[in-house]
């Protein structure tokens, strides 16, 4: 067992100076007195000047690398675990992007086991960019049911030159299966999308909305941030009811690129549901800029430290830690119905990272082992 001490606790709501027990994986619990019974068999561990948070729950990350398209030379090499604990990552979910055809699901769930073994959590998305999206089971509905890391559909792109062009009946058929399917098991069973410059937008989502039964939280759309036109097309669709999930892109933001912190910021101080945004790294993914006849022209890579600074950055305009955090704790662990994550509490997941007085990453525990 391990008794924490002297640290500020965000759970993600601020509970001030308190220690937090954990053992067997778990928070034990709460405001424990801070000198264990003897014989108890507890590590103390002094925390004076630190700040304790839930680990971070990021739903975009590329753990085989994206990119190639660009050529083979393009291609990101596979995300590197440790990566992400040191951004504050304990939980992350994988995904295919543009190239669904010499990357599989297979080696993607290969590198959600590896970071398992590392002692962080890691599910994974069936599918890619194209539909019909490339399975291991066969069907989308087989994959989501039958193997236990694969909890949803993504990331499917629509409204982007690089995506399939799916059409309106094609979609709907994918969410319907990722939908039953989730119910089925008990997991997320949501479409995660792609939104690229296109001029459609969310169209296809509206109407899906306005013409079927499925709930709105099946479709969750990604990269809203992308450009101004996305951006309010993504805060109408969270005002009719509906998720939204901003990236954490890096700046600059000199190609139209809404500062993920500033979209944030504007969401959660004109009175939207605090509950319904969630923030993605897109780690380990390619951040191109392609010319108008679709040439790439160059390319960044997502990095998951993106995720903290933008929380940083929100408690620096006045947001309060609660509000900062859940885009990245409480919300996606909520969406994706990952029970245990994203919170602070008795009988929750030992998950926890330690930031210094600047805020920077100090030390992370994942399932109530020292990780970093």
């Amino acid at each position: 067992m391990l008794l924490l001490r002297g640290a500020r606790v965000w759970a993600p709501e601020d509970l001030g100076t308190t220690t937090v027990l954990v053992g067997g994986g778990r928070v034990l619990a709460l405001g424990v007195p801070a000198e264990p019974p003897p014989g108890w068999g507890v590590d103390v561990v002094d925390l004076d000047g630190c700040t304790l948070i839930p680990g971070l729950v990021d739903l975009h990350v590329h753990l085989t690398g994206g990119g190639g398209e660009g050529g083979p030379e393009t291609r990101v090499p596979p995300l590197v675990p440790a990566s992400l604990a040191r951004s504050g990552v304990t939980t992350a979910v994988g995904l295919l992007g543009t190239d669904c055809t010499t990357r599989t699901i297979g080696e993607l769930l290969a590198c959600a086991h590896a970071v398992r073994a590392m002692g962080l959590s890691a599910w994974i998305h069936t599918g890619g960019y194209e539909v019909p999206p490339p399975t291991l089971t066969g069907s989308v509905r087989g994959d989501i049911v039958h193997v236990p890391t694969i909890v949803a559909v993504g990331e499917v792109a629509i409204s982007d030159h690089r995506s399939s062009q799916p059409t309106y009946d094609e979609l709907l058929r994918v969410a319907a299966d990722a939908h039953v399917a989730g119910m089925m098991s008990r997991k997320a069973g949501l479409v995660h999308l792609h939104l690229g410059d296109g001029r459609r937008g969310l169209e296809l989502l509206r109407r899906a909305a306005a013409e079927t039964e499925l709930p709105r939280r099946v479709f969750h759309p990604t990269h809203v941030n992308r450009n101004p036109r996305l951006w309010e097309e993504a805060l109408a669709w969270s005002d009719d009811g509906g998720w939204i999930d901003v990236s954490a892109f890096p700046p600059p933001y000199d190609d139209g690129t809404v500062d993920p912190t500033a979209a944030v910021l504007r969401y959660l101080t004109e009175g939207r549901d605090p509950a319904r945004i969630t923030l993605s790294s897109d780690a380990g993914g390619c951040l191109p800029t392609f010319d108008r006849d679709g040439k790439l022209l160059h390319m960044e890579v997502g990095d998951a430290e993106g995720l903290l600074g933008v929380v940083r950055g929100l408690l620096a305009a006045g947001v309060p830690p609660e509000r900062a955090l859940a885009p990245v704790t409480t919300n996606p662990a909520a969406l994706y119905r990952f029970e245990g994550k994203g919170r602070i509490a008795a009988g929750a997941d030992a998950d926890l990272v330690v930031l210094g007085e600047d805020l920077s990453v100090s030390r992370v525990l994942a399932h109530g082992r020292w990780v970093l």
